[in-house]
């Protein structure tokens, strides 16, 4: 167990490690979902974390699916798609339903997912992009909630260079 989560003293009655889940709110502002996403991934699998990316339809997870297969031309990121066969083998699961196959550790939101079971995770991130104002006031709405619910939440922006801690 690392020293930040040492560091805190609040507990999660739900969470499978009796730690408060973290989250971390990404503004995308200057790339897209499939050009931001392979980055966050390659982080957490480097970490030796398994990922659950949720999206709110079939049709997107197989959108990521397809723009993951792409994304970087020097590197595979391992990961499977709801219908593949051995989920629970995969370190990067993409689905729209609410399921965790593969146990993951790190739950990552995409285009307004909201989910009921985020205390059973360590991380949770939520994408979301800067420049449509409904995604905007959204995720302003559900940070809100978070913060009343007790959740340590954090804010990073996008910026040309990468990610910068803003809140």
């Amino acid at each position: 167990m690392n020293r930040r989560h040492r560091a805190k003293k609040r507990r999660c009655p739900n969470h499978k490690t009796g730690l408060m889940t973290d989250i971390r709110f990404y503004h995308m502002q200057t790339s897209t979902l499939a050009q931001a996403l392979p980055a966050l991934l390659g982080k957490a699998l480097e970490q030796g974390r398994r990922v659950l990316v949720r999206t709110p339809d079939e049709a997107r997870a197989q959108a990521l699916d397809e723009s993951l297969w792409v994304a970087r031309p020097d590197s595979f990121l391992p990961h499977g798609v709801k219908g593949d066969k051995f989920p629970e083998d995969q370190p990067v699961y993409l689905t729209d339903a609410a399921e965790n196959p593969n146990k993951a550790d790190v739950l990552i939101l995409t285009n307004g997912v909201v989910a009921d079971n985020i205390a059973d995770y360590a991380l949770c991130c939520d994408m979301f992009d800067g420049r449509d104002e409904e995604a905007v006031l959204a995720a302003r709405k559900r940070w809100a909630t978070y913060k009343e619910q007790g959740f340590t939440v954090t804010y990073w922006q996008q910026t040309e260079t990468g990610w910068s801690q803003k809140a």
